[in-house]
Order: structure tokens, then C-alpha cells, then sequence
């Protein structure tokens, strides 16, 4: 269970999942202009939609979570600004979003 003091924020833009850590706290840094090392957890999912990565520090380190859906997809928010493709989003939403939708 994630607390709900945690910020969740999800990157609009689709990424290339071949991408890991240090790619991924880069995009984080500079195209959402946040703190990757912030304790905060960023989403990212795959240009098809089947996949999808969450990234978080935990004091020491980065964290990757992981997960395909086979027959499913993940449907992101809507971004409210071009110039700055992400959305905040809460615990309850990021459940709902991680259990993908049908295609």
C-alpha cells in the first residue's frame, strides 16, 4: 500500500522502455522539471501502452517497477499543458491505472 503522503506523478509523454535509471531520472529532471532523488514516484509507460515503469528514490537508491499486460493496455491521464507533459495523480488512481484496460 502506497501512503498517501507520497506524490505520484505521471509522464504523459510514451518512452521508450529500453530506457533504466539513470535515462529515466534525466526525463524526470529535464523535460518535467522535477527532483528525481525527491521520494516522489514517476510513471512512464511504453508507446504501445503494454508496458509500464515506475520510478522512485528510496534514500539510497532508484527503484524500477515493471509490468506488461498482455491483453491490456495502460491508459494515461490527460496532460492539462503541452510544455510540460505530466499529471499528479493519488494512490487510488495509480491502482486503478497499473490494472490496465481492455483492448
Amino acid at each position: 500500500m502506497i501512503p498517501t503522503s507520497v506524490r505520484i506523478f505521471v509522464c504523459t509523454e510514451r518512452q521508450d522502455m529500453r530506457r533504466s535509471f539513470d535515462a529515466l531520472a534525466l526525463v524526470v529532471q529535464e523535460r518535467l522539471a522535477l527532483d528525481p532523488q525527491s521520494g516522489a514516484l514517476f510513471v512512464f509507460a511504453s508507446k504501445r501502452g503494454n508496458r509500464l515503469k515506475v520510478l522512485w528514490f528510496d534514500r539510497n537508491g532508484y527503484c524500477i517497477l515493471y509490468k506488461r499486460l498482455h491483453q491490456a493496455r495502460f491508459e494515461l491521464p490527460e496532460a492539462t499543458r503541452s510544455d510540460r507533459p505530466i499529471v499528479s495523480i493519488d494512490p487510488r488512481a495509480l491502482t486503478t491505472l497499473l490494472r490496465g484496460v481492455e483492448k
